[in-house]
């Protein structure tokens, strides 16, 4: 089953399962029994060749899917090793019915022994789902351990087990699956965070809950599609001029950063804007007109020296290699002044951090969990902790558009669904990439003219970018392997 678009928290899903049981009339083990079945799918999908499957079985509803997952695979003619980590005594409603069946089936259900793991050739991890809140009790964090030491492949079923389903932190030990199957509503954990790392490969089942309107939560978040590049980025008209597709202003390119500011002004190029000026320091121009003629160099030796480029601009993008010089600073504030669009990245963070400024609504901050954390005033770890929170408190105090930047990057803005971008990679880690995205938001939004629609696409392609440069390998990618995939990207 396709991904859905909507994210969900835990205690939504919940209330969904809840929705099924109490106005749909769907009895909890017959969800149970769907869970089971999926998992078997999925399973066989994802492992083709496997034909010995252990289940470790946890002490709830988790545990019960696993229980119900064994007797199915059995019936298929796997030869399944059923392990119980905590005792069956524990068991109770669909979980304790789920044990008894496979009982009835004939099945052997045996005490965990961490030498039984070797006996499959895929391990599924039934322990603990969504119901986690601390970390495991060592009777189960044992068991955790001795999992992701097996040197078998996992499936989780639901949730890994360990991982906070709402923020996508571990919360101790964590089970490391290499593909995770999740029930009635994406999680948001799952997306966020380290969440992605550990569920490895996702895949859905909605078990037949197709909830009215009236049984349907709102989203906590939703997923970026592609469909938005379209929405953003029309196919042109054939008499089209560059003056339709906006004029850039980046402005950047403190003493010694030349490069920062040609990476945004070549990424602002390669989406579409039609004409795009680099503002940079005077010793900076020779460096970047020589290495991007298509770029307009503004040599800036005061902040005075804006002003006419920003009255015939449309976008404005800042903070590329700026500094946090007193230039830095004046140059910062005439581009406030100008009443313009603009996008806002690294140094230009960095000084609204110290400085502070007014919130408006027409300007797309791009803070990195560094820079989000400085803006309020907070440690580095609380924004990783929760990063839905962490977007809510800065829309809260800067409003206008907020990128937050990370795995799993979240775009926020007041009265939206936030969204998400499930692409991307660890080859991104390097310098200049977010040169880049500002570079590429700011020249969508020349073009669409919407500020949460070009931060979203501009998000999305950035990391489609990215992953296309990859195909090479992760290892050594640089910003500029990301700028020159952004033409594909934008076309597609």
């Amino acid at each position: 089953m396709a991904l859905p678009i909507r994210l969900y928290s835990t205690a939504q899903v919940r209330g969904l399962d809840a929705y099924a049981i109490e106005k749909l009339g769907i009895a909890g083990y017959t969800l149970m029994k769907r869970a089971g079945e999926a998992t078997l799918r999925y399973l066989r999908t994802r492992f083709p060749v496997a034909h010995r499957i252990v289940i470790v079985c946890g002490p709830g509803n988790n545990g019960g899917d696993g229980y119900v997952l064994a007797r199915f695979a059995q019936a298929a003619g796997l030869t399944v090793t059923t392990l119980a980590a905590t005792s069956p005594d524990a068991l109770r409603g669909d979980a304790l019915q789920a044990y008894e069946d496979l009982r009835a089936s004939g099945a052997r259900i045996q005490s965990y022994a961490p030498e039984r793991l070797a006996e499959g050739e895929v391990i599924a991890d039934a322990l603990l789902g969504t119901g986690l809140r601390g970390p495991a009790r060592e009777e189960l964090a044992s068991v955790i351990r001795d999992i992701n030491g097996s040197k078998r492949p996992v499936l989780a079923v639901d949730v890994p087990s360990g991982l906070d389903s709402d923020t996508g932190v571990p919360l101790g030990d964590t089970v490391r699956a290499d593909c995770t199957v999740t029930f009635v509503g994406l999680k948001t954990g799952l997306f966020m965070g380290e969440g992605p790392e550990f569920a490895g490969t996702l895949f859905f089942d909605d078990l037949e809950i197709a909830p009215g309107p009236a049984g349907a939560p709102a989203a906590r978040a939703e997923r970026i599609l592609e469909s938005a590049i379209q929405q953003a980025l029309p196919r042109r008209a054939r008499a089209s001029h560059k003056g339709d597709f906006g004029r850039v202003l980046l402005v950047g390119g403190g003493v010694g950063m030349p490069g920062a500011a040609r990476l945004a002004g070549e990424a602002c190029l390669r989406v579409g804007a039609g004409l795009v000026t680099v503002a940079v320091v005077p010793e900076n121009v020779p460096a970047i007109a020589a290495g991007r003629p298509e770029l307009i160099c503004l040599p800036l030796a005061a902040p005075e020296a804006l002003a006419e480029a920003l009255e015939r601009t449309d976008v404005i993008g800042i903070g590329p290699g700026l500094g946090r010089t007193p230039w830095a600073r004046g140059v910062l504030d005439e581009v406030l002044r100008s009443g313009k669009p603009v996008v806002v990245d690294a140094d230009a963070l960095n000084i609204i951090a110290e400085c502070g400024a007014p919130s408006r609504e027409d300007w797309i901050l791009t803070p990195h969990p560094g820079e989000a954390a400085r803006l309020l005033g907070i440690e580095t770890g609380e924004i990783q902790r929760d990063r839905l929170a962490a977007l809510e408190r800065l829309i809260a105090r800067y409003r206008g558009t907020v990128v937050l930047k990370g795995a799993g990057t979240l775009v926020g803005a007041p009265g939206r669904t936030p969204a998400l971008c499930e692409r991307g990679n660890p080859g991104m880690a390097t310098a200049g990439m977010g040169d880049v995205l500002t570079g590429t938001i700011a020249g969508i939004l020349a073009q669409c003219r919407d500020a949460w629609l070009a931060a979203r696409v501009g998000v999305l392609v950035h990391a489609m970018a990215g992953d296309a440069a990859a195909r090479a390998g992760e290892r050594g990618l640089i910003a500029g392997d990301v700028a020159r995939e952004l033409r594909n990207c934008v076309n597609l």
